[in-house]
């Protein structure tokens, strides 16, 4: 993916990535969006998954999707190693904004956490939901940022583009790790901060409203 998003946006399209390799800004987007898509994937196929223990005793719910976060951070430290490999070839040392770095990978697992909480709830009611997944995942993926930099949207538009929460975590992840040199769109940030709080919320919501009849639907 980094090869190939490196040799089309930048070669192709002749996108900037500014001060630094094209192959590390799409490494910065890559990852945050692995975080997301792997953990929002297995918290939607959670419970249906774990049907034979939730039907034998009785715990909240919200544990099972809440704990396929755990799996999904730990495959993102490993893909770290490849960020960090890059960044010693192209000797590029982050500096204290790298203590930011924890805040945005919050804000990531957030936006998984919110829409696998729906995923998970819809999936048990209607199993066809999980094939919807897979979709969503890959419509996601090019709707982000992952293989360019959103201050290629211009004006009004990257604020409206914001509302799609993992655009307020790829840049701050990337500003975070590269020294500020992607700058941050704060007015972006606020959205996609709210938008992941919102969908949390409300997945929440849902998810407590209907987790009485998780046992009799699977």
């Amino acid at each position: 993916q980094i090869v190939i998003f490196t040799f089309l946006f930048q070669k192709v399209a002749k996108l900037s990535s500014g001060d630094i390799p094209y192959s590390l800004l799409v490494t910065g987007g890559a990852l945050p969006w692995g975080l997301f898509s792997s953990s929002f994937s297995a918290a939607g196929d959670s419970l249906v998954a774990s049907s034979n223990l939730i039907s034998k005793i009785y715990f909240p719910r919200l544990l099972v999707p809440a704990s396929t976060l755990v799996v999904g951070f730990v495959d993102f430290a490993i893909s770290l190693l490849i960020l960090v490999a890059l960044m010693v070839w192209y000797q590029y040392v982050p500096d204290f904004r790298i203590l930011t770095l924890p805040l945005f990978i919050i804000l990531a697992l957030t936006a998984s956490l919110g829409a696998g909480l729906w995923l998970a709830a819809l999936t048990v009611k209607y199993r066809d939901f999980r094939f919807i997944a897979p979709f969503i995942v890959q419509i996601g993926f090019f709707v982000s940022p992952v293989g360019f930099s959103s201050s290629n949207i211009p004006g009004f538009w990257r604020l409206l583009y914001s509302m799609n929460p993992m655009v307020g975590a790829i840049d701050g992840f990337r500003w975070a790790v590269f020294r500020g040199v992607v700058p941050i769109y704060w007015p972006g940030l606020i959205m996609s901060i709210y938008t992941s709080l919102l969908l949390l919320i409300t997945a929440i919501f849902y998810f407590r409203k209907t987790e009485k009849s998780f046992v009799d639907m699977i």
